[in-house]
């Protein structure tokens, strides 16, 4: 079997999100002080590859994802190019030091969830990053693309998700960590600015003075957090909470009506109401309706912060109804 390849660009695609907050510095910087300290969660180097059957795969692949990028090898005895695969992709695991769990799944066991995953051949590489399903590659690949697909995966999961992987014993060897670059410039003036609009309810000149900042620092925590909640209120601005309120308990199945009402549920304080009305509006609906409100799931997301246990508890409620 020819590998196919399968292009990352579509995990941005499905992340479709402003970046977390100071994600990708943050994991790095969490990682290094558990293998450090030999925080106790830490983990052998052993331990990042794991079987994976049907009944752990919500518990070891959906909510391990919320931490940490979670590859799938889907393999089986008889097939031989997996018998290639198999044992890079492990080195590789134990290489990479934590920033992604290897799950091996055994198709010819786990007939329930080759056929979830859509899969036609073996070996085939997905990976699951908070709770979504992406496709990696079909076949025996040659080394150097799984690790360019897998630093392409790495990036994503930390800049978009906020995902800080998972910390290894201190006697393993060392991440291959490369520290957090800083801002490109100062801007306080420029924040500053920015929250005063913010401040004076001008959400308009809030999100352009954020969206300036970004555009010379698109890696600027500050600036992310702070257009993500000039959008939320700019979007909230002039509602009329009981209208909004009532067309979404009259239709349930409009996907604008629920979210107009999650982004008043959030500004009011309700974030589990804001969460779960969106969780249900996936659940309810297909195709684009579906993946509006998924993607406005994950822009409220970004407003209360990837390390928010709320986050957390959404992700994987998300999660389940995606599969």
């Amino acid at each position: 079997m020819q590998p196919r390849n399968m292009s990352m660009s579509g995990v941005v695609d499905l992340a479709a999100v402003k970046a977390a907050g100071e994600a990708k510095a943050k994991a790095e910087q969490a990682r290094a002080a558990a293998a450090r300290t030999g925080d106790a969660g830490a983990v052998a180097p052993t331990a990042l590859v794991i079987d994976v059957d049907e009944a752990g795969f919500e518990r070891d692949v959906l909510q391990r994802s919320a931490e940490v990028p979670v590859v799938i090898d889907f393999w089986a005895e008889w097939c031989e190019p997996c018998k290639q695969l198999g044992p890079l992709l492990e080195r590789l695991a134990v290489e990479y030091n934590g920033r992604f769990l290897l799950a091996k799944v055994d198709v010819d066991a786990n007939q329930m969830l080759m056929q979830q995953f859509g899969i036609q051949g073996i070996p085939a590489v997905f990976a699951v990053v908070a709770g979504q399903a992406l496709p990696l590659f079909q076949g025996a690949a040659p080394e150097a693309q799984i690790r360019e697909t897998l630093d392409q995966l790495i990036q994503v999961g930390e800049e978009r998700f906020g995902l800080t992987g998972i910390a290894v014993d201190s006697d393993a060897a060392p991440a291959d960590a490369s520290p957090a670059e800083a801002p490109a410039g100062p801007y306080d003036a420029a924040l500053e600015a920015a929250a005063s609009a913010l401040d004076a309810n001008d959400f308009g000149g809030a999100v352009q003075a954020y969206k300036n900042v970004l555009a010379d620092d698109p890696g600027n925590p500050e600036a992310k957090l702070g257009l993500a909640q000039a959008e939320l209120l700019g979007r909230v601005q002039g509602m009329d909470p009981q209208a909004v309120r009532k067309e979404a308990a009259d239709h349930p199945g409009d996907v604008n009506a629920q979210i107009a009402a999650a982004d008043l549920d959030l500004v009011g304080g309700h974030v589990e109401d804001a969460f779960g009305r969106l969780v249900e509006a996936v659940r309810r609906t297909a195709g684009d309706d579906r993946n509006t409100a998924r993607l406005r799931l994950l822009e409220l997301f970004e407003v209360i912060g990837p390390e928010d246990p709320r986050v957390t508890s959404a992700r994987t409620a998300l999660a389940r109804v995606l599969f």
